[in-house]
């Protein structure tokens, strides 16, 4: 099929980029011609919480990649919109993460059904967003209006849509494994490149922080006097897309300034094989979530999590064998970072990771979207 993925990537930076530059890999290999239509604008300045939207990686040598779309720009909308109608995709992918989206990719994608041919498909993080204003539901629903059928990652957000479509076909199909950040290396070989010292096992927060992801909680249980009796340390690796201020008075107010290293810039694709190379576990300690790209990463390196009971994350990390699931509280996680440096328990669950990744391919998600192209009317 010709295929056109409607969304982020390269120039552009992070995990909504990644994913669509991954997924264009995958339906290539499946045998379709595949086009990126991303972003010559994706979010105006004042709205980027981060430092930089682009990426300092080098770009994808095997991807077809069109930076042509303007998020706030309607006349562009209606000029993308024509120039899709007439080239008639036989599918258009688009990844959903945040109502600010859906007059763009809504306006474009009616514009291009007006050919009565190109069918729509679309890969749904987040049908309710983490962060809610006025107005998201109207935009959402804007966009559902004219999408045919859908690909939920987490149970949770599949429940969600139900809110907005109980008619086009849609399917589950998890997160698949973030295989591009490439293959682990040797724990003695990661220390040296982020400069830490074999004396000290390590938890990692990985991701950019904001006040969901529940990094302030992970801070407190790093606190717990027991804790700080083991030889553990926390690597906090990812750019503050909110006021740091807090944290590093949480830190400073525990003491905790020998425990907690911040790596503080966005972590390139290059690196990110050392920083889950190093961890024994990874932690997440969101308040709320659908899924998370972050555990597939954990996956693809062998890490054990511990993440918090929330969304969909209990869907993805079975309690018990390949991490721990836990209310988000300071204490529970304390608990469960205590228990995981018990003798032989890191071991046990990183033999049940090995196990639950194989769920995780990329050729079901190719399987889903053709599954859900099928089934529409």
């Amino acid at each position: 099929m010709k295929i056109i993925i409607l969304g982020s990537a390269y120039p552009l930076r992070g995990g909504i980029a990644s994913y669509n530059e991954r997924l264009a890999q995958a339906l290539q290999i499946a045998g379709h011609d595949v086009t990126i239509y991303s972003f010559s604008l994706q979010y105006p300045g004042f709205l980027f919480p981060g430092k930089s939207q682009f990426s300092t990686d080098s770009a994808p040598a095997d991807l077809k990649i069109l930076t042509k779309v303007n998020s706030i720009n309607p006349l562009n909308w209606l000029l993308v919109g024509g120039e899709l109608k007439k080239l008639k995709p036989d599918l258009i992918l688009v990844k959903y993460w945040l109502p600010f989206m859906a007059p763009c990719f809504g306006t474009i994608l009616r514009r291009v059904k007006k050919n009565k041919h190109t069918k729509v498909v679309s890969i749904l993080d987040n049908i309710i967003p983490h962060e809610k204003r006025v107005g998201d539901n109207l935009l959402t629903n804007y966009f559902v209006k004219v999408v045919d059928g859908f690909v939920s990652m987490s149970d949770n957000v599949k429940e969600d849509l139900k809110k907005f479509d109980t008619i086009k076909p849609s399917v589950l199909q998890p997160h698949p494994l973030y295989d591009h950040f490439g293959e682990q290396v040797s724990r003695e070989q990661a220390l040296n490149k982020l400069n830490l010292s074999s004396d000290f096992r390590y938890l990692l927060f990985f991701g950019f922080i904001r006040k969901y992801k529940g990094l302030d909680i992970l801070l407190e249980a790093m606190a717990d006097e027991q804790i700080k009796l083991l030889p553990i340390k926390l690597l906090v690796a990812g750019e503050f897309y909110e006021d740091e201020k807090p944290y590093l008075e949480q830190i400073e107010r525990w003491n905790l300034h020998e425990r907690v290293l911040l790596f503080k810039d966005f972590i390139p694709n290059e690196k990110v094989k050392y920083f889950f190379s190093v961890a024994d576990m990874v932690v997440q300690p969101y308040r709320h979530a659908t899924q998370s790209g972050v555990t597939q990463v954990a996956y693809q390196f062998n890490v054990p999590m511990i993440v918090t009971d929330v969304g969909g994350l209990a869907e993805i990390v079975p309690d018990g064998k390949a991490g721990y699931v836990v209310p988000p509280t300071s204490n529970d996680i304390a608990n469960a970072i205590k228990r995981s440096f018990q003798s032989e328990e890191l071991s046990r669950l990183k033999e049940g990771v090995l196990d639950e990744k194989k769920r995780f391919s990329w050729q079901a998600m190719v399987d889903s979207i053709i599954g859900v192209l099928g089934a529409i009317v």
